[in-house]
């Protein structure tokens, strides 16, 4: 027999399993536009994210603040 995916069957987007990592991006709180990707994992790490990184435009270490990918 065929095996048939979800999708054919009628599946929902919500009957879906959720990914459990997501991309977010790391804003430069020194307002030089400059930001890292970087991946969270969502089940582990509620709360946003905030990391001290080189800015290379600003040329020292600042706070980078989570924001979302557009």
């Amino acid at each position: 027999m065929f095996r048939r995916s979800l999708r054919a069957r009628g599946a929902k987007e919500s009957d879906m399993a959720k990914p459990t990592t997501v991309k977010i991006r790391l804003n430069s709180t020194a307002n030089t536009g400059y930001f890292y990707v970087a991946k969270k994992n969502t089940r582990t790490m509620t709360d946003k994210l905030v990391l001290k990184k080189y800015d290379p435009i600003a040329r020292k270490h600042v706070e980078f603040k989570e924001g979302k990918i557009k």
